[in-house]
């Protein structure tokens, strides 16, 4: 029987209007700028101006998609967040009037921490195996956030990435197998009472670390390709160095040398958007395939390798094959600008908009208007959001 190639058609990204510098950051602390830029891999992090939210760099982050593609044939779009704006209500559905969102779309959020993107990815695979002429659109968008002054803070970021999943895909190719890992963990959290999230991170480098390998071993229990026939690593980047502990760790488990020049090859081209952008939460692994596809040689007919994590704990292991001729599909000079484009900010203005607070009285409350990417939060009135396109 002969299997429909499954996998992601097209790719496109968002970021904030606004980063931060490391360098800023590290003489609030009082601290070698080093210290994130070598010691965690990070020398940016987007920050979300005053009318931008998950909704906002969302919609940025689809729009492209469905600018060159149209939505025929888009019967489900899933969005994945651990940053959502509502109990109930999906953050998918304010898409509709910002971006044309079909009506005979069925729009659900998904959640489990850093790994939902991923479920999303695989949920589609599975409704185009169903239906080969639907497309799936898929959209990880997160802003991540910590409480000041503390050791999360470094890591935080912002950022969307969209993904159209199609029968005979344009960009990767996914295979039919992957390896699983859940388990109840108590590494990273937020209660919905808080804004910022709880971490214990020891507690969770570890649980890292355990979940991909025993990924990895259930994915070759299943019958997935060895590790030395990967051309690159994508793995979850909660702050860039985490990629290459990560890898690591697995090589070593599985017995093989762990040089560090070979897992530079294998994780770097992964990590530039990372390192410039933060921790993008459930778009992380997905902004590391961008980066590898903008930046590496000629992938055409390779394998690539998955590995996403999400907290508390689920974790994945998954590999495509990139198509000849993705390069004609990428959007790497877009991708750049997006990055490019940010207004570095001063710590003064980067605490203000930390430390805001959502109104919760219901009444009328109209967003300051800073954000010059295309979508914008106009205002909260009434307990409902309101967005308006630029």
């Amino acid at each position: 029987m002969t299997t429909t190639p499954i996998g992601i058609h097209d790719l496109s990204f968002a970021t904030t209007h606004y980063a931060l510098d490391h360098a800023v950051l590290a003489d609030r602390l009082g601290v070698d700028p080093d210290k994130f830029y070598l010691g965690i891999g990070q020398d940016k992090m987007s920050v979300a101006a005053a009318d931008e939210d998950i909704v906002t760099i969302a919609a940025a982050a689809a729009k492209p998609i469905l600018d060159r593609h149209g939505v025929d044939n888009i019967r489900t779009v899933l969005l994945a967040t651990e940053s959502g704006v509502d109990q109930s209500k999906s953050a998918g559905l304010y898409l509709h009037p910002l971006i044309g969102l079909p009506n005979t779309a069925r729009v659900v959020e998904l959640k489990q921490a850093c790994y939902s993107g991923t479920a999303g990815l695989q949920f589609a695979a599975a409704l185009i195996a169903r239906d080969p002429a639907e497309r799936v659109l898929v959209i990880a968008t997160d802003i991540a956030k910590y409480e000041l002054d503390s050791p999360g803070e470094p890591t935080q970021g912002a950022a969307a990435v969209a993904m159209l999943v199609s029968a005979n895909p344009a960009i990767l190719e996914l295979d039919p197998y992957s390896g699983l890992y859940s388990a109840d963990i108590m590494d990273f959290w937020r209660p919905n009472y808080r804004t910022e999230a709880v971490v214990d991170g020891k507690t969770s480098v570890n649980a890292y670390q355990k979940a991909t390998q025993e990924a990895w071993t259930d994915y070759r229990r299943r019958g997935g390709r060895d590790l030395t026939e990967f051309a690159a690593f994508c793995y979850h980047q909660p702050f860039t160095k985490m990629a290459y502990k990560a890898h690591r760790h697995l090589l070593e488990s599985q017995g093989h040398t762990a040089d560090p020049a070979e897992i530079d090859a294998a994780i770097r081209d992964t990590t530039l958007y990372n390192r410039t952008v933060g921790n993008s939460y459930t778009a992380s692994v997905y902004l590391g395939l961008s980066s590898l596809l903008d930046h590496a040689d000629d992938l055409a007919g390779k394998p690539l390798a998955f590995i996403s994590y999400g907290s508390g704990s689920v974790a994945e292991f998954f590999s495509g094959t990139v198509q000849s001729g993705y390069r004609e599909h990428l959007r790497t000079e877009a991708n750049q600008a997006a990055i490019a484009s940010r207004e570095i900010l001063g710590y003064d203005r980067y605490r203000e908009l930390h430390e805001a607070k959502s109104p919760a009285d219901g009444m009328y409350h109209a967003t300051l208007e800073e954000t010059s990417r295309p979508f914008r939060l106009a205002e909260i009135s009434g307990h409902k959001r309101i967005y308006e396109a630029r």
